[in-house]
């Protein structure tokens, strides 16, 4: 019972997250979710929820969506997925908490700095971005960081950051969860999960026009950032 309120926790403040900015479900979620499933249930509900929720933002802003930068992306990503499902069957679950937790913290201190870097822009910077990201997708669930230090690099304004990062989590999510599976959780865990999800989307477009854009996304990559920490340690710990 503990387990499943800890379950519906980590999903809706997930979700409120994911609509305050277009992007952090998994940033939040999935240290938190491997340390309570493991790694390998922990992402593949992550791919899922992000996916289903991406799908429901996407919605409304489709029409802001960049194809010419968003194919070469998504092409890239669905290249590199399997690679990053096939390394998450490869090592034992201390080495897998310590690559996510790793890749999360690694992932977040260059988004908090705004690593700029000249090569992550046209076309080429889109395939480099995507093909990090969907390897980093599939391994740890968190493909967003990647695609975040394109659309900087890019200079995308915020307007157009959201429906595309919803665009790219709907279909990298979509690939990862084809390469993965589905996670194996029961009917309960599974109600719980869709209403933490639905709960979170409410909350989040409630706090969204309250809540300055800036201090929601440090908050978020400050749970991020706490999350990968934590994982590191207890993968440390288990060697």
């Amino acid at each position: 019972m503990i387990a499943d309120v800890l379950l519906a926790g980590i999903v809706l403040l997930g979700s409120s997250v994911q609509w305050l900015t277009g992007m952090g479900f998994a940033l939040v979620a999935v240290p938190a979710l491997v340390l309570l499933l493991g790694p390998t249930e922990g992402v593949v509900l992550a791919n899922c929820a992000a996916g289903a929720i991406c799908c429901a933002g996407l919605a409304g802003g489709w029409r802001l969506v960049r194809p010419r930068a968003m194919v070469p992306l998504c092409a890239a990503a669905a290249c590199t997925v399997p690679a990053g499902t096939w390394l998450t069957r490869q090592l034992p679950e201390p080495w897998l908490l310590l690559v996510m937790g790793g890749l999360v913290t690694v992932a977040v201190l260059l988004v908090l700095r705004g690593f700029a870097v000249p090569a992550l822009r046209g076309t080429r910077g889109a395939v480099a971005a995507g093909a990090v990201g969907g390897f980093m997708n599939s391994a740890a669930g968190v493909g967003g960081p990647p695609f975040s230090l394109y659309a900087v690099n890019a200079g995308w304004p915020v307007r157009e950051f959201v429906p595309n990062a919803m665009f790219y989590g709907v279909l990298v999510n979509a690939v990862s969860v084809a390469s993965n599976g589905i996670p194996a959780l029961d009917r309960v865990q599974w109600v719980l999960v869709v209403a933490a999800m639905a709960a979170g989307g409410l909350i989040g477009r409630t706090l969204a026009p309250r809540i300055p854009e800036n201090r929601a996304r440090l908050l978020v990559l400050l749970l991020a950032l706490t999350g990968g920490v934590t994982a590191v340690t207890k993968g440390l710990w288990g060697l």
